[in-house]
């Protein structure tokens, strides 16, 4: 990884604004987006997204999209299952605890996405149009899988309907898969009365979420003390693992360059949106001081400081 790519990424206006958010945080700043603007930004970027891809997909051919998403899909079933191994075997973590991490790990941060696919744009680097799509297939499966994990273990008759509702029905993978359907049926044309609404205003947008998810990290890391030296390991060299197995399955999956980036990222990233929400549901003894302190307060800002960068060079490395 060359330092041009590392000093462009570092400093982007959106990893800007994380790191300010990270200092308003840590001096105790009374800097702090309102709840409601949060969830409305929220709602905004996860839609916006959705509705791009959606476009993209639009024009994509079944032979495209085939083999990246089943090579997705295999993603999202092993990274929870080794990571729960390695999590109780190797960390010592207890059953709960253990798929909560998995679960977070398995599935993905559409933050880390929409910030790679500007860091994209700035390298001048196109990818396919359908990879919001692998984004929603990388969202439900790991959890799903992670605490079917805990499950079998825990309570064998707790109802598996109710978990599979949390997950299906949130607001993020409803937001992304809605997002998905509507751009796809719309298309291109379709899309273009309501660009300058989602797309055009994209990047300033996650700029000032950002900012916000700077504070909340800065908060977090008051109990990455508390996390322990394998967690807090775990939360950088897992990231790197999944990011080789991304750009890895992307290069064999026929994806180009900035195509097995963003696989990299999805599979390096961890949830704090979508998964915190069924495991606050299926798994409420695990502890959410070791799930949100590693996926929030230590993989999230490595991810976006360093290994975006970090995984675009693998991907080119794949290609070649």
């Amino acid at each position: 990884m060359s330092f041009d790519l590392l000093w462009q990424n570092l400093s982007s206006p959106m990893v800007l604004a994380f790191v300010l958010g990270i200092v308003a945080g840590l001096l105790r700043s009374d800097l702090r987006i309102p709840e409601a603007m949060h969830s409305t930004l929220s709602i905004y970027l996860l839609f916006a997204i959705g509705l791009k891809g959606g476009v993209g997909l639009s024009s994509a051919s079944l032979g495209e999209i085939w083999a990246p998403t089943v090579g997705t899909l295999l993603l999202g079933i092993g990274i929870p299952l080794w990571c729960f191994a390695a999590l109780r075997r190797l960390g010592g973590f207890g059953i709960a605890d253990s798929a909560a991490i998995a679960a977070h790990y398995g599935s993905t941060s559409a933050v880390t996405f929409m910030a790679a696919l500007v860091f994209l744009e700035k390298s001048a680097q196109t990818s396919e149009s359908f990879m919001t799509a692998l984004l929603a297939v990388l969202e439900v499966p790991a959890i799903v899988v992670a605490l079917l994990l805990a499950r079998r273990r825990f309570d064998p008759s707790a109802p598996f309907g109710r978990l599979l509702h949390e997950v299906l029905a949130g607001k993020s993978v409803l937001l992304l898969v809605g997002g998905l359907a509507i751009g796809t049926l719309a298309g291109e044309s379709g899309a273009e009365n309501v660009a300058p609404f989602f797309f055009d205003p994209f990047h300033g947008v996650l700029t000032l979420f950002l900012l916000e998810m700077g504070v909340s990290v800065a908060e977090r890391l008051r109990d990455a003390r508390q996390a322990g030296f394998f967690l807090v390991l775990f939360a950088f060299v897992a990231p790197l693992i999944h990011g080789v197995a991304g750009a890895g399955v992307g290069t064999l999956t026929g994806l180009s360059i900035g195509g097995s980036t963003l696989l990299a990222v999805l599979t390096a990233s961890a949830s704090y949106i979508a998964a915190p929400a069924a495991v606050r549901l299926a798994l409420p003894q695990a502890n959410p001081g070791l799930y949100l302190t590693a996926s929030l307060a230590l993989t999230f800002p490595f991810n976006l400081a360093f290994g975006i960068p970090i995984y675009y060079t693998l991907a080119q490395w794949f290609a070649q």
